[in-house]
Parts: C-alpha cells; sequence; structure tokens
C-alpha cells in the first residue's frame, strides 16, 4: 500500500498554557492528522519538555481513528534508555512510540537494542517508529529493516539537531530520505526540523510522507491553510512516485 500525507504538527511550538485546547484545535479545528510529542529528558538532547502525566493530561484533547488516520499522539522519545519508559507511555495514550537508534544502541538497563525494542513496543500494542539524528548514517537502518525481526512502522529523519525547536533544516539530510524511499516504497517517513511552507517541496520531492511542522502550523495566522499546503505538496509528490 502506498503511503499516505500525513501531516503531524509538533506540540513543542504550540502554548504550553493552554496545551489541551492547543492539540484540540490543530486538529479538530485546523485538520492535523496526527500530533507528535517532543519527550525530551535532558541527558540525551540538552533539553527537558514534558512527560508521561502531561501526555495522559492531553489525551482526551483529540479522539485517535479506528484507522489511525487521525488523532494519533506520535511520541518522539529523545531520551536515554527509551525501553524504560515504554510502558508509562502506553499507559498515558501513546500510540506510536518513536525510539532514537542511537540511544537504543548505547541503553545499558538493560542493554534493549532497536531490533529488540520494536518487538517489546509491537507486543505493547503501539505502533514502533526509529530515529537518526543528522550525523548519523542512513545505512545503520538497512539491517533492521532488511532482517528477519519485527519491523518499524516508520523512520524518522531528522532534519535538524534534536532537542530545540525552531531550528533551520539541514538540506544535507534529504539524501537520506532519498534513499530509504528508493529501497522501501511503502514505508512512512518522517521528517522532523525546520519544516514549513518554504522548506516542504524539497522534503516532499526526497520522499518524505509524514511532515512534523511546529512553528510554521502553531505559529502561523491561519494554521488550517498551511496544513492544508503541507498535505497538498505532498500529495503531489506521492503520486509522482
Amino acid at each position: 500500500m502506498s503511503p499516505k500525507a500525513i501531516i503531524a504538527p509538533s506540540i513543542l511550538a504550540s502554548d504550553f498554557g493552554n496545551l489541551y485546547h492547543e492539540c484540540s484545535r490543530i486538529v479538530n479545528d485546523a485538520g492535523a492528522d496526527w500530533l507528535h510529542i517532543d519527550i525530551m529528558d535532558g541527558h540525551f538532547v540538552p533539553n527537558i519538555t514534558i512527560g508521561a502525566p502531561v501526555v495522559t493530561c492531553i489525551r482526551g484533547s483529540v479522539e485517535r481513528t479506528e484507522d489511525w488516520s487521525k488523532g494519533v499522539f506520535d511520541c518522539h522519545m529523545m531520551v536515554t534508555e527509551p525501553q524504560k519508559w515504554l510502558e508509562d507511555f502506553k499507559k498515558a495514550g501513546c500510540d506510536l512510540y518513536c525510539f532514537h537508534y542511537e540511544a537504543a544502541e548505547a541503553s545499558k538497563a538493560p542493554h534493549t537494542p532497536s531490533t529488540e525494542l520494536i518487538k517489546k513496543i509491537h507486543a505493547a500494542g503501539l505502533k514502533a517508529g526509529i530515529a537518526i539524528k543528522p550525523d548519523t548514517p542512513v545505512d545503520v537502518l538497512y539491517p533492521i529493516l532488511d532482517g528477519k525481526g519485527e519491523k518499524p512502522d516508520m523512520v524518522l529523519v531528522m532534519t535538524v539537531e534534536p532537542g530545540f525547536g525552531g531550528q533551520k533544516f539541514q538540506y544535507r539530510c534529504m539524501p537520506k530520505v532519498e534513499k530509504l524511499r528508493r529501497k522501501y516504497p511503502e514505508l512512512d517517513i518522517e521528517v522532523d526540523g525546520g519544516l514549513g511552507p518554504t522548506t516542504i517541496d524539497v522534503a516532499a520531492e526526497a520522499g518524505a510522507n509524514v511532515i512534523v511542522a511546529g512553528t510554521a502550523v502553531f505559529g502561523a495566522k491561519d494554521p488550517k491553510a498551511v496544513i492544508a499546503q503541507l498535505r497538498s505538496v505532498v500529495e503531489k509528490n506521492l503520486k509522482r512516485k
């Protein structure tokens, strides 16, 4: 099945003082598909955001549809020891648990490499995503995607250094997206960092279909129009693939 255009605004750029309403308006009013929820622990990245209790509080702001096309909580786990937090975030309402390859391979308590963590995520009834930083070569994912074990449902290619919102899009990351799309035409490929109306074309042309946009959506005067524009560009490029 060909991938679909999915717009997943990052709540990192939202008004945290009014977070429940912000989540609702972006999905229910502005037409976003998923919510991208950045979880940072101050260790894997030099910033701290929110934990499972906040995810629990905002879960009621949007309802996930049975076909997973709307209201998915896409939790981007920028944390060390990502295996430790799986159960907490499942209980909180996470739908897609996206961990960093770099963190899983370096995990120690206990060591839970990417292939094993993907299996645990699926066993918990969640979808699994695996993310790589800008300096991590995409080739490290091939043994996971081509191996005999369980496969991730999504790959996230970071287009900025994880840890802070509002950074500039790194065009150098696009060849990784292009390679993934050529090898895995049905894979959900997410890009995160510096995405908006001025950079969506290059990301969509490379083959990304899941678009994380923070400031460009939450900071827009008309977020519905921005989401529609992002979706239109992705859909146009998917038809060409």
